[in-house]
């Protein structure tokens, strides 16, 4: 593949300091640098890499919230010839070793110090917590230096051991067609599985997204959406490089600062789940701020109010609104809906597919469906994804013989070509902009001593569009306490994941093949009213504490 302004992402940081050499190009508190200056850090990040060993194809794990160094160190990867494989900041310890393990990482940088925890240490949490063997090397971005760690100021110090001429040879080989990410994403058989993505259809398709949102040189651009994220990642830090737009990194959901840093930095770009705007527009304090600089909001993941459209142009002042849809396999990006569409538009679907891909409404034999009838939601094009990583067998479960991509969602098509998603045909639901999905929940739920059997579903929330409840079996002989089962999953699994509500019932609904009927469980959960699961930390993916369900002869009651 060769088309499009920019063949590999190496490209894409040279052309930007060739064209916005004394722009701002990345600001957190008292770093700011040019992008001039980026592009030199990365330069010596990228020789620092070559030093350590990093050949082209190695894969590097990221696992650290929205710093300055995530893209520098990104960056510096792909101009390696390297492959980056980000880490979920919400992932416990087992859950980070089957990413390293899976990917076959041989670097990881990381920090000690994130809110209070060590990443480091969380590897070796568990009886069984051996790190995996290829990991040779774990750089620390913040935080103190343990055992076994390196810190990134002492790595970047080894990049005067490789010659430009050296990194130079290296930039040269490296082709539109290497894989840059694997990025992981959990399956519905439980296991996540690595999302193969490379260098020239990721740069094409994020150039189209640029143009459809309208992202210009000189906007600021507050960077809340996780860089582990597919968006935080290619229509964050690509984005930025393509359209000479300010990357400003925001690590924590927290709407006051959030609000500040809109103020201070004059951000102009403001993307986010519905969630962050609900969550601006009800704060008390919101006339106070100064937000007239706002212009592009780019939005979805959830449904979506036509009056929320409203509100964030009236009352947050922002001229542009843009939804859309895509998945990891797809490069994170599928249809967009168009800068001048109507509010309706806008808020009832997520538009119709981006310049040079198909998406069609199909039903299970693959047959296209008419307008308006639903069926499954399929994408064929150069953003689909190369396949699972070492996963031959998945891949071809989703990816069919013309290559169409077979996503699991389920929606209509209108005359225009604008899709509304209407169902999840794999079960999987969305915590705050985050996918989460029953069966790997369920795998974890089910190692709790006292649990026989549980299934999990996705029940509606008011800010984070939707979050988990599980029904819980007992083991025989044993009973589950809901609070304590929720508190033991915190440790286990990442927040957004956890359910927010447990019911212990005394049987699983089955159907004659012997599978859960999970629509029994989802109007078991609507009669119970758990539609509005209660307070919690209203952040894209990070759930707060969760409400316990008891149940009285398997049907669940009111919140106890």
């Amino acid at each position: 593949m060769t088309d499009g302004p920019w063949r590999t992402i190496p490209e894409l940081v040279a052309d930007s300091a060739r064209r916005y050499a004394d722009m701002e190009a990345l600001v957190e508190g008292p770093v700011r640098k040019t992008f001039a200056e980026l592009a030199a850090d990365v330069d010596r990040v990228a020789r620092a890499m070559m030093a350590a060993g990093v050949e082209r194809g190695d894969r590097v794990a990221i696992w650290a919230p929205n710093w300055w160094e995530w893209p520098v160190v990104a960056l510096g990867v792909h101009t390696a010839g390297g492959v980056v494989v980000p880490v979920n900041t919400r992932f416990k310890g087992e859950e980070a070793r089957y990413v390293l393990a899976k990917s076959r990482a041989r670097m990881l940088c990381t920090t000690t110090d994130f809110l209070g925890v060590d990443y480091v240490a969380l590897l070796h949490e568990g009886a069984d917590a051996a790190v995996p063997a290829g990991l040779r090397d774990v750089v620390v971005l913040r935080g103190p230096v343990t055992e076994g760690t390196i810190a990134l100021d002492e790595l970047v110090l080894r990049a005067d051991e490789v010659a430009p001429d050296a990194l130079a040879a290296r930039v040269a080989s490296i082709t539109a067609d290497d894989l840059c990410h694997i990025m992981f994403t959990s399956g519905t058989t439980g296991a996540p599985k690595g999302a193969m993505l490379a260098h020239g259809p990721v740069c094409k398709a994020y150039d189209a997204w640029c143009e459809v949102v309208g992202l210009r040189p000189g906007d600021r651009y507050l960077i809340v959406n996780p860089y582990f994220h597919s968006f935080g990642l290619n229509a964050g830090i690509l984005a930025c490089l393509m359209r000479g737009a300010t990357n400003v990194p925001h690590p924590v959901f927290d709407v006051p600062a959030l609000m500040r840093r809109v103020v201070e930095e004059r951000i102009t770009m403001f993307p986010g789940p519905p969630a962050a705007y609900q969550t601006m527009l009800n704060d008390p304090d919101l006339p106070t701020y100064d937000l007239s600089t706002l212009r592009l909001a780019v939005t979805g993941a959830a449904a979506i109010p036509v009056d929320l459209v409203h509100r964030m142009r009236a009352e947050l002042g922002f001229e542009t609104i843009v939804t859309g849809y895509g998945l990891t396999e797809t490069s994170g990006i599928a249809t967009m809906c168009r800068h001048d569409d109507d509010a309706e538009t806008i808020a009832t679907t997520s538009g119709r597919a981006i310049p040079g891909i198909e998406v069609r409404v199909v039903d299970d034999d693959g047959r296209e469906l008419p307008r308006g009838r639903p069926g499954e939601i399929v994408i064929r094009g150069y953003n689909v994804m190369r396949g699972y990583y070492d996963d031959a067998v998945e891949t071809a479960v989703v990816i069919d013989d013309e290559g169409w991509l077979h996503s699991g969602d389920i929606g209509t098509m209108d005359e225009r070509g604008n899709v509304v998603i209407t169902d999840r045909k794999k079960d999987m639901f969305i915590v705050g902009g985050f996918n989460a999905y029953p069966a790997e929940i369920e795998g974890f739920l089910s190692a709790h001593p006292d649990v026989a059997q549980v299934a999990v579903i996705g029940i509606p929330d008011e800010r984070l569009g939707e979050v988990g409840m599980a029904f819980v079996v007992p083991r025989h002989g044993a009973t589950v306490d809901p609070d304590e089962l929720i508190a033991w999953a915190r440790h286990r699994m990442a927040n957004y994941k956890v359910p927010r509500r447990v019911a212990v019932v005394d049987e699983l609904p089955l159907n004659a093949a012997g599978k859960v009927v999970k629509d029994v469980l989802r109007a078991r959960a609507a009669d119970a009213g758990s539609g509005d699961p209660g307070s919690g930390d209203p952040g894209p993916g990070d759930p707060g504490p969760g409400e316990a369900v008891r149940a009285v002869r398997g049907r669940p009651t009111a919140p106890a």
